[in-house]
Formats: C-alpha cells, structure tokens, sequence
C-alpha cells in the first residue's frame, strides 16, 4: 500500500509564525489524512491501481476507467498536492533563506526577471476563484509557467511537472488569516524550501 499519510520532517509549530500550528495539525491531520481515505475506499475494487505509486497513478488520470477517474482527480490528486507541499515548506533557515543568484535566473528567465516571477505567483495565486492551487510547473517543451489549478488537479494529469505550489483552499489559511489570502500568500513565500524548489527543478 503506497497510499499513508507521509510523517511531516518538522513539528506542527515550526513554521510560527508565518503558518501557524494548529492550521498545520487540522491540514495534515485531518485534510491529507481525508484524501488518502477516500482514495483508497475509492479503489477497493482495483488492487492494480492501489499497487501505483501516487505520481503514476495521477500521471495515468486519463487512462483510467470512468468510474475511479473523480476518485483519483480529486482525492489522489489532494494526496499528491498535499504531500508536494509539505516538502516545499521548511522551518530550516539555510532552506529558506533567498534563492542562489543560479536559483533566481533560472526561476525568473521566462518572467522576465526574479522579481517578475515573484509578482506574477502573489497575482495568481491571490486572484484564483474559489479553490485550488497555484502551482510553478514545468511544461512539455521545459520551459516554467505559473498556472490555477481548481480544487485538487495536479499538473501530472496534464503531462506538466510541479516543481512548487500553493493551497489556496481557505483550510489551509482562515484560521490565522481569515478571509486574507493575500496576507497568507505573503507569509508562506517566508517558508519556501527554495532547496527542495531546486531539486525539482533539476528532476
């Protein structure tokens, strides 16, 4: 079974006081936790798919029969999300200090600039409709885009790698910022692990 809740590599109070404690315990514990119920209730009668591993299994999102094809859209797709998202998150000070000069070219080159790629994630990310993620990806011909996903799509399903992305459900922020995405978006680009942000680009 390749489909448990992964252990987070820090404490639910290490990101304080930019993401605070209890929003990490309820998201981890209970949201993520949620998702990887459902999925596996979802594919009960398909042992070969539970056998997958959780990138191959949304990556194939479009070869799967109808039936489980929501299942895995939307609770496979909130595990992937989830566990992305804890890695690109570090209460390490080495991890979340300013990318490298190297990091920020290589970030800012189809932005035009470090600044530009910045500006362009805070505006998507603050301007998605309702829930979802906005997600740093790499495209078909390599080259890096910021794209709105709704609710729980992965950019796997769409040939596309996710190099680094944000939830903008509101359980991932009301409790400390209320109805304040943009002040969420703000404090969660203080914890990027522009290390682990590195290392997906590389893969």
């Amino acid at each position: 079974m390749s489909y448990l809740l992964p252990e987070l590599p820090y404490s639910y109070d290490a990101l304080e006081p930019f993401i605070d404690a209890k929003t990490m315990e309820i998201h981890h514990s209970k949201h993520h936790a949620t998702y990887i119920t459902k999925l596996i209730v979802g594919l009960e009668k398909f042992p070969e798919l539970l056998a997958l591993d959780i990138e191959t299994l949304v990556s194939k999102l479009n070869e799967l029969p109808e039936e489980v094809k929501p299942v895995v859209k939307n609770h496979g797709g909130g595990h992937l999300n989830h566990s992305i998202f804890w890695s690109i998150m570090s209460p390490n000070l080495e991890d979340r200090k300013e990318p490298s000069e190297e990091l920020k070219t290589t970030l800012g080159a189809d932005f035009g600039g470090y600044d530009n790629f910045i500006s362009k994630f805070k505006e998507m990310a603050t301007n998605l409709f309702g829930s979802g993620w906005t997600w740093v990806i790499k495209n078909k011909e390599g080259k890096l885009e910021i794209k709105n996903y709704p609710n729980q799509e992965n950019p796997l399903m769409f040939g596309e790698y996710p190099i680094m992305g944000i939830d903008v459900w509101e359980h991932a922020y009301y409790l400390k910022n209320q109805n304040r995405r943009n002040e969420y978006i703000i404090y969660w680009l203080q914890v990027v692990n522009w290390n682990e942000v590195k290392n997906r680009l590389n893969k």
